[in-house]
């Protein structure tokens, strides 16, 4: 299991307060790459104590605008996500969902980040393509 940053995760949770109660625990947050999981709880599922679709995208969703931010531009003031495409490959039904979000492009006025999301034993379960529009002013 890897080890949580709780520095970072408390920095995440003020700046997305929506990570608070997802759950969203970071590992490590840097330029190059974003790391935070989720927890399987049954409360976060489907039925079949299938972890929710949603909580997959919105860990996806919070690791890539994490990372966008820290490739912004200098005379931008912050991204919002544009577009957002998820292929799911694997139902995580206990452990956690762990996301790596890495940037493809960052241009002046979007960034793309790419995001894949593994299982508590590295398995692939969802692939995730997002456009964040930079904002400025």
């Amino acid at each position: 299991m890897t080890t949580v940053d709780d520095r970072q995760t408390q920095l995440l949770r003020q700046t997305v307060p929506f990570a608070g109660p997802l759950g969203v625990e970071v590992i490590a947050s840097r330029p190059d790459e974003v790391r935070a999981r989720v927890e399987w709880r049954p409360e976060r599922c489907t039925a079949g104590g299938v972890l929710h679709g949603g909580v997959i995208m919105s860990l996806a969703d919070t690791t890539g605008a994490t990372c966008a931010v820290q490739n912004l531009p200098d005379d931008a003031s912050g991204t919002t996500t544009i577009e957002s495409k998820t292929n799911f490959l694997r139902a995580v039904r206990g452990g956690y969902a762990e996301a790596v979000s890495r940037s493809l492009h960052t241009g002046r006025t979007v960034v793309v980040i790419e995001t894949d999301v593994t299982d508590a034993e590295g398995r692939p379960v969802a692939k995730v393509l997002q456009t964040q529009a930079v904002l400025r002013g």
